[in-house]
């Protein structure tokens, strides 16, 4: 019966001891990945488009890891939409990777959710694998360790922010996310200090 496992698995990610310590970050926030590259996948959106993460280069990437099943995914998915659209015109690309599951499955749980942006196929979780911190959650097999997890890339391909879930915490409302976004587009919009 997968549902019921496929739903202790997405509260098993939540262990808040497998994530980095800093004072007071955002819900599940990993704090090691910042300022790196972010790794590269090239996957099949549900439409049947070749998708590259680096085909964004030159916009902020607002990147979820998700699955149908997973609840605290669909409590993000009308908030991830609805940044879709406020963010559109600054620049900002939305897209869901959607771990494990068939092009049929998730055209439907786009449909449920009017889904305007790109959704892409991770069928046999290799992206999500790439995606997973070594040190995080080492019981869980590495496509599932980022379910329901949030990341923005930068314009030129580095993590800014990059939070595992964290169910004690739970920030279906992207609060966290939301916060850093406009923080980086704030500072994209100050003049550069002249020399």
């Amino acid at each position: 019966m997968r549902y019921p496992l496929a739903v202790l698995t997405c509260l098993a990610l939540s262990s808040p001891g497998a994530l980095a310590a800093a004072a007071d970050p955002p819900a599940g926030h990993y704090a090691a990945w910042i300022g790196k590259e972010a790794p590269a996948f090239r996957l099949t959106s549900v439409d049947g488009k070749e998708v590259a993460l680096s085909d964004y280069r030159g916009k902020l990437v607002v990147l979820h890891f998700g699955a149908s099943w997973c609840p605290f995914c669909n409590a993000e998915a009308p908030h991830l939409e609805s940044l879709s659209k406020s963010y559109a015109d600054k620049g900002v690309q939305v897209l869901v990777v959607d771990v494990g599951e068939s092009k049929k499955k998730v055209r439907k749980w786009t449909a449920k959710n009017g889904i305007t942006f790109p959704v892409l196929l991770d069928v046999d979780g290799k992206a999500a694998r790439a995606w997973a911190p070594a040190d995080a959650q080492p019981d869980l097999a590495r496509d599932q360790v980022v379910l329901a997890s949030n990341a923005i890339v930068d314009r030129d391909g580095k993590l800014a922010f990059f939070s595992l879930l964290d169910s004690t915490r739970f920030d279906a409302r992207l609060v966290s996310l939301r916060a850093r976004l406009d923080e980086l587009l704030l500072d994209e919009a100050r003049p550069s200090p002249s020399p």
